[in-house]
């Protein structure tokens, strides 16, 4: 599964970066691409994991920059 989310308050380019970097080596994520200028999540995981994939993309979000969230 393919989904794409807003990100809200990202602040940052470099920050967007690093949690693109994160959430690509989290377990169960086929590919993860984070555009700072639209303020996009683009998540890919399997259909079976990826509620669980998506809660620890969040995760590594807030440790990159703790006011951004997932909009979805």
């Amino acid at each position: 599964m393919k989904k794409r989310f807003a990100l809200e308050d990202l602040d940052c380019a470099h920050c967007a970066q690093k949690m693109e970097d994160a959430i690509n080596k989290l377990e169960g994520v086929k590919k993860a691409s984070v555009n700072f200028m639209q303020q996009k999540l683009t998540l890919e995981a399997d259909d079976d994991v990826f509620e669980e994939v998506l809660k620890k993309a969040q995760e590594e979000i807030k440790k990159v920059e703790p006011d951004c969230c997932i909009v979805k």
